[in-house]
């Protein structure tokens, strides 16, 4: 097929076929692709027409080469690619005796053409590389020709192309399509054979665990579902849509042993494809472990493949990361550190589904643990094991794990020992009962079918996994061979093929996630351990390090982006009238069909300058315990540890674990308790931590939880001061948490603006996600802002509680008021004196030498949402607490103007009206209170003190009610 592209009056690709297509039966059809009209930046127009409707005056030929096929539409900074294989390499036939053949291409090339724009066009692609004229049809050169493309000059871009990065991923041979006739390439051989039955439908059929395209492909097999069934067909028989997957695909054909009685020579193809999920994609260390749809990292689904002219035979394997939350942060050398990021009780339901998900597909799962008994990996073993023992507990599906020391066994005694794996009696018995598959050659039915895998994992699911799957493989194929032609397994050739298949199937997969080959491949491919092989995994070990702490970072924005991860992205749509009418009426009656829940947030800060403390947190966390037990406590530390040199290079995080303890001792111990709670995630930054503890009945519904760190200390260099955030969804709404200590000292408040600025500009999550991509977020931290008063002016409002007075003058409400730092942010009522900084333990304010000024140095704000709030430093508490409109200090969200944007937050409500200013006095200005300050410290007679400069008085400020259903008494 060819692309060529008409530039007016409307940019438009036009893909069609060839002539070469239309002599294999092809009919001639063509796909028309052109973006206008005030969607043209997310939205496409696609129409298949007979090629005669096509004018091919003044159309360019875009490649020289020809196009095998279009994976689909992307878009990449606003503007529409149509992403085209221009170079595929054959691999061969996996299955010669098939009533429909099985081949398989390699892609080799992929290229990116802008739909709606011309930046990036590259005629040279065409003139310096030109066809032979048998690939090229007669009316197209005539074309070419005419319009005098050919002669023009080569115009180079100046600009990167923006899917750069994307197009090298292609590049490497690891991806994989079916050309005419298009079977199922994503599917294992007995899915292949029920589907054919059920629906005989390749395109409606696939397997989306593994079809790597399928965000950028969607918006085109919907188009395709709308055609008539005419149409559809002939659009499949065209083959403009491609489905592809990632890892490895070989094949081998080999001559067997024959019988007295065989008429002639017997020839087999021995295959294997490797089927890498896409769900939770990326590199070694950026993507460990499990997520909270069940998915997990590395996660391929391996099939051999044995075929000769009377049945084809296939045995499938699975691999996959210890379905945990864990990580690996930092620098990584030889033996990072393995970090479980939740409690077990947190990652429980992860952990179930993903079993679940195996159990539904593959019937039963036997678990292959690889992983040896030193501190980190002994650590993961501990965990899987008591996950494992939790799931079997219900009952509900038939899963056992077999735990096998590799590294052990080799050190013990060699490489050789571990086939012997095979035959331990647990996984023997497996073997037994899971089976294989076999199909009928002449009527492609079934025979046998498999009915369980084996799901082999070590650290990373490279090496030591390839290395067990292999001897698994062998294995189901000697069973084979023992019920049909035992001769077989005496071929020499077979087996030399069968170790190369693996030693290859594990250096793709490595190269896709380690970024080099595999280690132990030189023992799979001769079955030798030698000095040469030795030296080369020391070389791919050392590369390893370099890569993945060096290059794969950009490596993984790549892959996210072409997945459609990243938090900004908007899929390409394409124009149907009808679907685009019902989308716009749904959304505007979404509350119609949409719930919201009201939840209890406690959010919580403590500066603990470096020291333990003794006293109970009882009264901090459960203020008013007969009403109050939130759905999530949210705690920030600042100073867990001395912020020394030495804490500062290597952060020990045994403080951190000491408060996780404190805090889950202090909530066992509470009174009238009503649920049990578990820490859902924590995160340290030297002497900056913050931690989650959620009830444990709603783990099951909070997802996506990530932590992230941001260093401001000496200009992002130092992590004695910055900041820890932690996002998570719950339900289908988003919240990011942060604690964060900015930079000290009365007169820093540029300082302390400027760190406030890093935070929010350099502290990123995964895959695009920022601070401001929340619907919800909540500071809890020592911002370290001051009161802008005399010392002595701020200790005699304080005590006597002239709170109004104090809050005026605070920098925070300035930096907030003339929109320098925490813009579009609300902060709660302040109803307590400053907290900064008294005596030890005592409530005087601070009388060393120092003296420093009180102030709250601590901030709790999130932007403007529902806040439940405590009563008033000023009034009766229990009046005003249970005050018409808010009982029990609850602010009804359905009588306030939450928000302008048009949000799907199920915790979101309609509003109308804004309440009065929560942040200061509600019948005073601050700039009132400012001078009521300033008249009130004259008065105290203390004019003979030369009084510092103030701020200037802040503007009133417009308030909208936060964003949570706060507790009372949540700040210190």
């Amino acid at each position: 097929m060819h692309l060529y592209l008409r530039e007016h009056p409307v940019r438009t690709l036009i893909l069609t076929t060839s002539s070469e297509d239309e002599g294999r039966g092809c009919p001639r059809r063509a796909l028309v692709f052109r973006a206008e009209g005030p969607k043209a930046a997310s939205q496409a127009m696609v129409e298949f027409v007979p090629k005669e409707e096509v004018d091919f005056t003044g159309l360019i030929r875009l490649s020289a080469r020809q196009i095998q096929g279009c994976l689909g539409l992307m878009n990449i900074e606003n503007e529409i690619f149509l992403v085209v294989v221009t170079l595929a390499s054959p691999i061969g036939d996996l299955r010669p005796s098939s009533m429909k053949t099985e081949e398989v291409h390699r892609i080799q090339e992929v290229v990116f053409y802008g739909l709606n724009t011309s930046r990036y066009d590259d005629p040279a692609a065409a003139e310096t590389s030109f066809p032979s004229p048998t690939y090229v049809d007669s009316a197209d050169s005539m074309m070419m020709r005419e319009t005098g493309y050919l002669n023009q000059q080569a115009q180079p871009s100046f600009y990167e192309h923006p899917a750069a990065a994307i197009a090298s991923l292609f590049t490497t041979g690891t991806f994989y399509f079916t050309p005419a006739p298009v079977w199922d390439i994503s599917s294992r051989l007995s899915q292949r054979v029920h589907k054919k039955e059920d629906l005989g439908d390749n395109f409606a059929t696939y397997d989306g665990r593994f079809v790597w395209n399928e965000y950028i492909v969607k918006s085109l097999l919907d188009f395709r579902d709308r055609l008539d069934t005419s149409e559809k067909e002939e659009l499949d028989k065209c083959q403009f849509i491609i489905l592809a997957i990632q890892g490895y695909v070989g094949m081998y054909t080999v001559n067997l042993p024959t019988r007295p009685g065989d008429t002639g020579p017997i020839l087999a193809t021995v295959g294997l494809i490797s089927r890498l999920g896409w769900k939770r994609a990326g590199t070694r260390f950026n993507t460990r472990g499990v997520d909270d749809d069940g998915n997990t990292a590395n996660f391929v689904e391996t099939e051999t493949i044995f075929s000769t002219d009377a049945a084809c035979m296939s045995y499938v394997q699975i691999r996959g990361s210890v379905p945990l939350f864990w990580e690996q942060q930092g620098l990584q050398t030889f033996r990072p550190t393995v970090q479980i990021t939740r409690s077990q009780a947190a990652s429980q339901p992860a952990f179930d589904r993903h079993f679940a998900q195996q159990a539904e597909e593959y019937g039963a799962v036997h678990a292959i643990n690889l992983l040896g008994t030193r501190e980190n990996e002994a650590t993961l073993t501990d965990a899987y094991a008591a996950h494992l023992r939790a799931l079997q507990s219900l009952g509900s599906f038939d899963i056992g794990i077999t735990h096998y020391d590799f590294h052990d066994q080799v050190k013990k005694y060699g490489h050789d020992s571990v086939t012997e794996i095979r035959r331990l009696p647990s996984v023997r018995s497996s073997r037994e009962k899971f089976g294989i598959t076999t199909v009928d050659g002449t009527t492609d039915s079934l025979i046998t079918e498999q009915h369980g895998v084996f799901r082999t994992n070590c650290l990373d699911c490279l090496d030591r996994t390839n290395f067990v799957e292999d001897i698994l493989s062998r294995t189901a194929l000697e069973d084979y061979f023992m019920q049909t032609r035992p001769e077989w397994r005496q071929s020499v050739a077979l087996w030399g093929y069968h170790r190369e298949l693996w030693a290859e199937n594990g250096d793709a997969l490595s190269k896709i996630y380690a970024g080099t080959g595999a280690l132990n491949t030189s023992f799979t491919r001769t079955g030798k351990r030698t000095l040469a092989g030795v030296l080369a995994d020391a070389t791919k070990s050392v590369s390893r390090a370099y890569i993945n702490n060096f290059q794969d970072k950009s490596k993984q924005v790549a892959i996210d982006t072409f997945l459609g991860n990243l938090s900004q992205q908007k899929p390409v749509s394409i124009f149907d009238p009808i679907h685009d009418t019902v989308t716009r009426l749904l959304n505007e009656r979404i509350k119609e069909y949409s719930t919201t829940k009201q939840i209890q947030i406690f959010v919580g800060t403590w500066n603990l300058n470096g020291r333990s403390s003794s006293e109970s947190l009882l009264p901090w966390l459960f203020p008013r315990s007969t009403t109050f037990e939130p759905d999530l406590f949210v705690i920030g530390f600042q100073e867990l540890v001395p912020l020394t040199a030495q804490q500062i290079l290597q952060t020990d995080p045994e403080q951190k674990r000491r408060w996780e303890r404190i805090l889950m001792e202090t909530l066992a111990r509470r009174p009238n308790k009503r649920a049990e709670y578990t820490i859902l995630r924590s995160e340290q930054l030297v002497g900056t931590a913050l931690i989650i503890i959620v009830r444990s009945d709603i783990t099951s519904n909070i997802r996506k939880v990530e932590a992230a760190t941001r260093k401001t200390g000496l200009r992002g260099i130092s992590g004695n001061k910055g900041a820890v955030g932690i996002r998570l969804e719950y339900h289908d709404t988003s919240f990011c948490f942060l604690t964060a200590h900015l930079a000290a000292g009365h007169l820093n408040v540029e300082e302390r603006n400027s760190d406030y600025r890093t935070i929010v500009s350099g502290l990123h999550f995964l895959k695009g996600k920022t601070i401001g991509s929340h619907e919800n977020v909540v500071w809890a931290a020592d911002t370290n802002y001051r009161i802008e008063l005399e010392n002595e002016v701020v200790r005699h409002l304080a005590t006597s509680d002239e709170i109004d007075m104090l809050v005026a003058a605070d920098q925070l409400g300035a930096a907030m008021s003339s929109g320098v730092a925490f813009v579009g942010y609300e902060e709660g009522p302040i109803l307590f004196r400053p907290t900064y900084r008294y005596n030890l333990n005592s409530d005087e304010y601070d009388t060393s030498e120092k003296m420093r000024i009180p102030a709250w140095t601590g901030v709790k704000n999130s932007p403007p949402r529902s806040l439940q709030v405590p009563p008033p430093s000023s009034g009766t508490a229990d009046d005003w607490w249970n005050g018409p409109g808010h009982p029990n200090g609850v602010f009804d969200p359905s009588t306030f103007d939450t928000d302008d944007r048009n949000s799907t937050n199920p915790f979101d409500s309609s509003s109308s009206s804004h309440p009065p200013s929560m942040h200061t006095s509600p019948s005073t200005s601050d700039d009132e209170l400012y001078k009521s300050a300033i008249k009130a410290s004259r008065n105290e007679s203390i004019r003979d003190r030369t009084m510092r400069k103030p701020a200037p008085p802040p503007p009133s400020r417009t308030t909208k009610p936060s964003a949570l259903h706060m507790t009372p008494n949540d700040q210190i």
